[in-house]
């Protein structure tokens, strides 16, 4: 079946990024940040990753963001979420601060545009553990706008987080597209390979690869935007 859908990754894929300094610097600056609203920032960092872990193992009809709002307010009080707007003000202030730990790849956008000029629908796929502030920072950062996916998700529009396939499932029903028919691009042998499960042909980018496990990649086409053009260019 001819490929009519392409699903992008976001960090480490059109975004390049060094995950550890990311994450050093994302937890850093928001619990530096809530500390002057009076949280202790290693009970929120522990707040915040038991946050992480409940979306990543989301298996209700909530959506993420319910979910972890749910977890912060078991751990900080059913008032907690009064201080959401605290959070927003990071996101809109201080997130920029991450990033130091992104690179940039003009290929990354002329990817995309190149995809829509042949006439293929294109979603963004990221992990949705971040609200929408967050998450279309970060596409700006990589050189694309949000305007440039048909749909991404975020933590307030799915209820299912990488590597569980429903995460597949649940965008492509919101696409009305066959697994068949779809793309998925990916570094993250572990959260993005396995759209392969659902029926989904995949594409391994290899310049920021994530491989946990030790996998043997050879057996998932893979290789930079270059390759991933000529892997293309017959479907």
């Amino acid at each position: 079946m001819k490929i009519t859908t392409v699903l992008f990754d976001l960090d480490g894929t059109l975004l390049p990024m060094e995950g550890k300094a990311f994450g050093k610097l994302y937890f850093g600056t928001l619990t530096q940040t809530l500390a002057v609203r009076g949280y202790d920032p290693k009970q929120l960092l522990d707040a915040i990753l038991q946050g992480v872990n409940v979306m990543v193992k989301n298996t209700s009809e909530k959506t993420n963001e319910q979910v972890f709002w749910d977890r912060f307010g078991e751990i900080f009080g059913e008032n907690a979420r009064k201080d959401e707007p605290y959070f927003e003000e990071y996101y809109h202030k201080n997130f920029i601060q991450t990033k130091q730990a992104c690179g940039y790849d003009p290929e990354a956008a002329k990817t995309v545009a190149w995809l829509k000029e042949r006439g293929l629908r294109v979603a963004l796929a990221t992990n949705p553990i971040f609200p929408a502030v967050a998450t279309k920072q970060r596409i700006e950062w990589a050189g694309l706008s949000p305007d440039d996916f048909e749909f991404y998700t975020t933590y307030e529009n799915s209820c299912r987080c990488k590597p569980n396939s429903d995460y597949y499932r649940e965008i492509l029903n919101k696409l009305q597209v066959n697994p068949a028919e779809c793309l998925m691009v990916g570094n993250d042998v572990e959260e993005d390979m396995v759209a392969e499960s659902i029926g989904m042909k995949v594409y391994l980018m290899t310049d920021w690869l994530i491989n946990r496990s030790g996998t043997d990649v050879s057996r998932y086409p893979n290789g930079g935007f270059a390759e991933l053009k000529k892997f293309l260019e017959p479907l």
